[in-house]
Parts: structure tokens; sequence; C-alpha cells
């Protein structure tokens, strides 16, 4: 048998000045960090791929956010267009409003902060990392477009991870650049 815990979830609605934001919280008893997932190209909070990954983290003792950066409106035309997956500035503006208020609330700013980004999430919380280094411990990219953080990548002072497959021969070359400039 499995030590697998029993972790309480709900859902979490933060109003934003342009728009509201939905994620899925999981914090588990005695729980000392958090790892806040940024979707990208097209991903939701409902990604049964990060939905495993944050159980993974849950039995580990570490809450998650699972987190949708863009509104229901947006993302209904981003299936359509793809034209908000690429906004990397409002992705990332949207991301350090989350971390900056999982830092004011009194339930949750004790956690360490982890960044787990995926495809154009990854650039998000790269930007997200360097604009908030003292509440961002890591940062983990898995499969990301860390490449298009820009300038932000030498600004980044939390321990990073990029992940990508051996045969995404694209976007490895693009990480390996990134990781030059981190």
């Amino acid at each position: 048998m499995s030590d697998v815990r029993k972790v309480p979830q709900r859902s979490l609605r933060l109003d934003l000045k342009d728009g509201v934001l939905h994620g899925e919280l999981a914090v588990p008893e005695d729980a000392e960090g958090l790892v806040v997932f940024a979707h990208g190209s097209g991903s939701s909070r409902f990604s049964p791929r990060n939905q495993q990954v944050a159980r993974f983290f849950n039995d580990l003792g570490l809450g998650t956010l699972l987190l949708d950066l863009l509104t229901e409106d947006e993302q209904d035309i981003d299936e359509a267009t793809r034209e908000f997956r690429f906004d990397i500035p409002l992705l990332a503006r949207r991301l350090v409003t989350v971390v900056d208020w999982l830092h004011g609330d009194e339930c949750l700013q004790e956690l360490v902060v982890g960044l787990f980004g995926a495809s154009t999430g990854a650039a998000a919380a790269l930007i997200c990392a360097a604009q908030r280094h003292e509440l961002v411990a890591a940062v983990v990219s898995r499969g990301g477009r860390t490449d298009l953080a820009g300038d932000a990548l030498e600004h980044v002072r939390a321990p990073s991870l990029l992940i990508v497959g051996g045969e995404d021969d694209v976007v490895l070359a693009l990480n390996r650049e990134s990781l030059m400039r981190l």
C-alpha cells in the first residue's frame, strides 16, 4: 500500500484588474512549499499531465496551484486564433500578480514558492522569477520556450531546471541558448 496523502483541494478565483483567473489549489497539511503551474500553448488547469505531476508533488507534501493565466474569454479566442498564448508580457504580468497575491495571503505567505512552466508558460515563469527573485525559490521548465523570456534570463537568481525531450531538436537548441544566458 502506497503512502498517498488525501490533500484538500479547492477552486480558486482571482479577480484581477484585467480579468478573472481560475485555478485549483491543493495544500497538504504541514506543507512547506507551493508549486505554481504556469501553462502555455493551449493547456489549462485541467491538463491530465499537469494534474498527475501536481498529485506527485502533493504526495511529497508540497502544495500546488494549477492556474490558468488566461481568462475564459481569452482561452476561447486563443483556441481559434492562438492570439494570447504567445503574449508573454501578459502571461508574465499575471504570474507576478499571482505570486504577489500568494505572498500577501496570510495562510499561504510562509510557503516557499516554486514555478513549474510548460511551453510559453516557462517564459512567463522565468520573467516572474527575475522580477520577484525574493519570492520565487526555484523554476522548472518542461518543454518550455525559455527563449521567449528574453533579457529577463540574465536576472533570474532562482535555481532553474530546463527539461526538454531529446528528440525535440528545436526546443532543445533554444533551451541551450537560454541556459547560457541564465
